[in-house]
């Protein structure tokens, strides 16, 4: 048979199948699915519990499946590593400009923790991990997130009984309801509505200037304004505030300005593995962690609104104080330090480290 014949023929056959309902024909290929097959294929896990293996892990033991597997992207607390998302921390950021979109303040379901680590992670080896490592693994996620002690095991029999903390943070689609039936009628095409008139031009407001404008690059200032064009008062009177300024700058002057300069920046480095969990700003928020803001000197456990673990209760009631040696001996190891402690930090093993990190902290006090 020529190609033309050939080519005639499938073109005949495939008008055939545009020209009739493909719905109405039966092809009688291959075969139903076995009940196996596609219990294979049906993974997903439902926010009712539905879908979840048997199977546990604990806090301890999903920590070092973490720094095994996740670390590397996520950072060794949840923090974050690169353009990998944040794990832990970011609580009550979902109304700010930049929320931090965690586990712990975010997401509404531990299913979809659970069902997203076995089938999807670690990226780019997915679907290494076990049922057992992975209820470990999303049992530190909880631990991370300050939702459950150090001591948690999680299980398929406890799985319902976590509370997120944002569950109730989202509402059921209801755009078939309340949208879709103003968008349904017939559109009108004329006459829509009252029809525009221009009553006020910029120009006419004063806000958009007449004449040339001179603009000036953002990383420097105009010509004119020069040391001592900025140094005279606004109204061309006296500079009645040349007295006052050197109180102000003292006043201005960051505490713990003795401090080594290398020394508070080396810490400022290592500071980025803490803030997905702690502030230090004046009066900041607390977070998974409390705020930091004064806390080389201060008394154990005082931060106002910072739900603390019971050991850590037990020695503010014993009168720690977080002093030098205290906070170096406490960041060396923190579980060695504080056995039963909900932070997830491993510890800075090098001492120049811890030196640099205090350094910073106390750069941030009254």
């Amino acid at each position: 048979m020529s190609k033309s014949v050939l080519k005639a023929l499938a073109t005949t056959a495939l008008a055939g199948l545009i020209a009739t309902p493909v719905l109405a024909q039966t092809y009688n290929l291959g075969r139903a699915a076995l009940p196996e097959e596609i219990a294979a294929w049906d993974v997903a896990v439902e926010p009712d519990g539905t879908g979840l293996p048997e199977g546990s892990g604990d806090v301890l033991t999903g920590e070092d499946l973490w720094v095994e597997n996740c670390a590397s992207c996520h950072g060794d607390f949840g923090e974050g590593a690169g353009a990998f998302p944040v794990i832990a921390g970011g609580e009550g950021t979902l109304t700010n400009r930049r929320p931090v979109k965690t586990v712990g303040s975010y997401w509404p379901y531990l299913s979809t923790v659970w069902d997203y680590v076995h089938r999807s992670m670690p990226f780019g080896n997915a679907q290494i991990l076990s049922a057992d490592d992975t209820y470990a693994i999303t049992a530190y996620i909880l631990y991370s997130n300050g939702l459950v002690d150090d001591d948690f095991e999680l299980s398929r029999d406890n799985f319902l009984d976590v509370e997120m903390p944002n569950a109730d943070g989202f509402y059921v689609d209801d755009r078939v309801d309340s949208e879709v039936p103003q968008f349904s009628g017939e559109p009108c095409m004329s006459d829509c509505g009252p029809a525009v008139q221009i009553t006020a031009r910029a120009t006419d407001l004063q806000s958009t200037p007449e004449g040339a404008v001179t603009v000036f690059a953002p990383d420097r200032q105009p010509e004119a304004a020069t040391d001592a064009a900025m140094d005279m008062p606004a109204d061309g009177g006296d500079d009645t505030a040349t007295d006052a300024a050197p109180a102000q700058d003292a006043a201005a002057e960051p505490a713990g300005a003795a401090l080594d300069p290398a020394l508070v920046a080396a810490g400022e480095t290592l500071w980025r593995q803490c803030r997905s969990c702690h502030t230090v700003d004046n009066g900041g928020r607390n977070g998974t962690g409390p705020n930091l803001y004064g806390v080389v000197g201060r008394a154990a456990g005082t931060v106002e609104g910072f739900r603390y673990s019971n050991p850590m209760q037990e020695a503010a009631a014993n009168g720690l104080v977080w002093t030098h040696d205290e906070l170096d001996a406490f960041l060396a190891d923190p579980r060695s330090f504080m056995r039963g402690t909900r932070m997830s930090f491993r510890g800075l093993r090098d001492e120049a480290d811890r030196a640099a990190m205090i350094a910073y902290l106390q750069s941030f006090a009254d």
